[in-house]
């Protein structure tokens, strides 16, 4: 359910921007968020298997390794569930990697519309 919400918004956003005029010096409309949303997206579906959170458990030597024992060590010897670990590894194992892309590339269209927001204010003060 919280991936179709995810995906619904990630529409809205995208069909949004289309209506954007877009001009020749700037990168803003359509394929400038596109470009944007598929780097935050691809950047965050590799974040967990690549810091160790993967579907067959939390690899060893990895940072969710030493995530792991400090939670351990700061709970008194066991992980609790619902912390942060806990839950990062529930993704990792579910396929959390697709809900991260979809996260991502909605930071993705964040970052480029503060971007382009802070372009047009420039414009605004020359």
């Amino acid at each position: 359910m919280r991936q179709k919400a995810v995906s619904l918004v990630l529409c809205y956003l995208l069909l949004n921007t289309c209506g954007c005029e877009e001009t020749e010096e700037s990168e803003s409309g359509f394929w400038g968020t596109l470009t944007y949303m598929a780097v935050g997206g691809g950047l965050m579906a590799v974040a967990l298997p690549a810091l160790g959170f993967t579907s067959t458990g939390i690899a060893a030597n990895s940072v969710a390794a030493s995530l792991m024992s400090w939670s351990a060590v700061a709970n008194g010897g066991g992980v609790p569930a619902g912390g942060l670990v806990a839950t990062l590894q529930s993704l990792g194992a579910n396929g959390g990697s697709a809900l991260m892309a979809k996260i991502g590339a909605l930071l993705g269209y964040t970052v480029h519309k503060q971007i382009e927001s802070r372009g047009k204010e420039r414009a605004d003060e020359e």
